[in-house]
Formats: C-alpha cells, sequence, structure tokens
C-alpha cells in the first residue's frame, strides 16, 4: 500500500514526540506539528506548525487532511487528567485517521502490565494493571485495535522507560536534578535488577524503519523494543563517565518521601504507583522486530547517558 509521505506528529515537542519527528525528517517526511501557540521561540525546525489543540476534534481533523501517518505522542502535562482527556485525545486521532486512511503510531509504555506479566513480557502477555494510568493504557491499545477492523491502520511500539537529550518526564529526571552539576544518583530499584530502558533516538528511528515497511505491516500491529536492559550498577558507571565523577555515589531512591508527598501531588503519586515496576527485572521481549527489521536501532549506552545528561543540563 502506497502511503503520503506526510506525517502529523501529536506531541511534536514532547519527549518522544519530538524524536519521532526528528527521525521521520531524516528519513524524507513531511512532518507536521499541532502547537497551541505557533510563535513559540523553541519550536523546531523543519515542522510544518500547526495551532491548534489535540483535545479538539476540528483542530486535529484540519492539521492532519492529507496526511498518511498520524502520531499520537500527546499526553497530559504533568500527569494531570488522565481520565478524562487521554481517550477523548485518541478518539479525535483516529477520526482523523479515518478520513485520511492515515495509520496510527503509538508510542507505547510498559504500565499496562501488572506483576504477573513480568519478568519478560512479550507483545501477547497479559495485561492486567494495578494502576489506573496503566488501565487507561489498556484501554488506548484496545480502541485502536478495534478502529483496525473498520479500516484505521495501528502501529503500537511499546518501549521501556524513556531516557535522552529530549526525554521530558522520566526517571532520569528523579535520580539526578535537572540543571545541576550531579552530587548522587537515586536509584529506583535494587542495585542488581536489571531494567528496560528506552533511548528515544533509537525509538525515533525504529518508528521511521518500521513505517518504511508499510506494505508488509498487518492493520494492526504490536512490536516490542528492547533498548537497554541493564541494572543500576552497569548503569551507573556510564553516568559516572559523563559526569566525569568516578565517585559519584549512588543511593536509595527516596520512596519514602514519594509516599508521604503523594497525597498533595499528582506526579508523586503516579510515581508511588508504579514502585512494583523496580521490584523485579523488566525486559521487554524485542525478537518480533528484530525478525522484522533485521536489528533494533541501539546506541551506545555511554553515549546515550552522556546525551541524556547533556539534554539535562546536568554537565
Amino acid at each position: 500500500m502506497k502511503v503520503e509521505r506526510i506525517a502529523l506528529v501529536l506531541g511534536a515537542t514532547g519527549g518522544s514526540g519530538s524524536e519521532i519527528a526528528s527521525a521521520l525528517l531524516q528519513h524524507g517526511w513531511t512532518v507536521r506539528g499541532l502547537v497551541r501557540d505557533t510563535t513559540r521561540t523553541d519550536l523546531a525546525a523543519g515542522i510544518e506548525w500547526h495551532e491548534g489543540d489535540a483535545m479538539s476534534a476540528h483542530d486535529v481533523a484540519k492539521a492532519a487532511r492529507g496526511v498518511g501517518v498520524i502520531v499520537h505522542a500527546v499526553n497530559p502535562p504533568g500527569y494531570r487528567n488522565w481520565d478524562t482527556v487521554v481517550l477523548p485525545m485518541l478518539d479525535n486521532t483516529i477520526a482523523a485517521a479515518r478520513e485520511n486512511k492515515a495509520r496510527i503510531v503509538l508510542p507505547g509504555a510498559v504500565y499496562n502490565f501488572g506483576p504477573d506479566a513480568l519478568p519478560l513480557l512479550s507483545e501477547s502477555s497479559p495485561q492486567h494493571p494495578l494502576t489506573r494510568k496503566g488501565g487507561i493504557r489498556v484501554q488506548m491499545e484496545k480502541r485502536l485495535e478495534a478502529a483496525a477492523t473498520h479500516g484505521v491502520r495501528a502501529l503500537i511500539l511499546r518501549c521501556g522507560d524513556f531516557f535522552g537529550p529530549r526525554a521530558g518526564n522520566n526517571w532520569f529526571n528523579a535520580m539526578l536534578k535537572p540543571g545541576k552539576k550531579p552530587s548522587s544518583v537515586s536509584y529506583p530499584g535494587k542495585r542488581d535488577l536489571p531494567h528496560a530502558w528506552a533511548y528515544l533516538p533509537d525509538v525515533g528511528k525504529t518508528i521511521a524503519l518500521l513505517l518504511e515497511r508499510e506494505s508488509d505491516l498487518a492493520a494492526f500491529e504490536r512490536f516490542h523494543f528492547g533498548g537497554h536492559w541493564v541494572d543500576g550498577n552497569t548503569l551507573m558507571p556510564a553516568i559516572r563517565k559523563a559526569a566525569a565523577h568516578p565517585k559519584l555515589p549512588l543511593r536509595s531512591f527516596p520512596w519514602w518521601f514519594v509516599t508521604l508527598a503523594s497525597p498533595f501531588v499528582t506526579m508523586f503519586r503516579e510515581v508511588r504507583e508504579m514502585r512494583y515496576l523496580w521490584r523485579q527485572p523488566l525486559q521487554l521481549d524485542n525478537r518480533k522486530l528484530v525478525a522484522f527489521l533485521g536489528a533494533e536501532p541501539h546506541t551506545d549506552l555511554d553515549r546515550a547517558v552522556s546525551d541524556t545528561l547533556q539534554g539535562m543540563g546536568c554537565l
């Protein structure tokens, strides 16, 4: 199937959205972005910026005219209002994709899995989330799968915890203080438990490569991105090297403080709900992805961590 090489990226100013937009531009796509204020001075060059709101069906439909792909990488700011905002935004994307016969791309997460599916997650692992946010993620995927039976193609790339030079809200921001030279690292799990990390530039490249194979994709596709599967003892040398601080201390994450503050701070409440993902190993099985692409884009850990700290203003 021939697809018009124009992509609308919802959330193009965010972590995953900006990297996906960048990768699509590098692969020769025309990329549009939807933003509330097109006069912002920090908007990326090369993107056709359209003024609007992802919560407005009219705005999304207008920006999506003639596109072949809609990347749905938009999330509520500050983890707020997931229950009232997330699904309506996705419905707007589905309606626009149906009108333009476009494929929807969703950067997925692991929040829709409960402890019963760990430690190794495949595309068909059972989804029994413990959290409200995880339940919404499950509903998002179900809506896309249902839409695929009515002519709306969808591609989901599930990933581990994001990090990168433009990652937005992510665990690196919790382990280190953005804008400050590192004085210590607060690791959320046991130091010897490996965890799945997704370097966002690699995620963007993977999505661009998958879209190059549109004719080989099913109407509804799920892939798992392996990324970096490392424990705290492996991650720390990369952070110390990037910070030029060979004795940078590794400390336990202050879960006690998150617990105390969670009734008053929405983000802390959301973080606390995800603690179970740090209590046992977490890995995504990427064999389907590797079989399809031949290899998964993979940046060396030292470089990925250095670029991340540089983007955070820690170097």
